[in-house]
């Protein structure tokens, strides 16, 4: 069992996704986020089916550092409601593991 997650997200292009990784990386909010171009979304919103072109960020983090995380990609974002949902990484390469543990400054 670990406290380390990863956070997913969705961006509408590749310039926001890059700035949202950007800023959650230098910020030491995530040791590191994957931009996965190419990402067809099709979702409900305001009462009808949406189909969506979006770029899926994979964000490696910690469990504290999540409401850092959520409060960056809202400020960043350019949707009403971005996509913030954490999964918890229950096992791992422990080295790896240590160096999102490292990477991540604490509150």
């Amino acid at each position: 069992m670990s406290d380390k997650q990863i956070v997913l997200s969705t961006a509408s292009s590749q310039e926001e996704a890059r700035k949202i990784a950007q800023a959650l990386v230098e910020r030491r909010h995530a040791a590191c986020v994957n931009i996965v171009p190419g990402v067809e979304s099709i979702y409900w919103w305001e009462g009808k089916v949406e189909k969506a072109a979006e770029h899926l960020l994979v964000i490696k983090t910690t469990a504290s550092s999540f409401d850092r995380v959520q409060a960056t990609i809202k400020e960043l974002h350019s949707y009403t409601v971005p996509e913030c949902v954490a999964i918890e990484i229950k096992q791992g390469s422990e080295s790896y593991l240590s160096w999102i543990g490292e990477s991540v400054v604490a509150d």
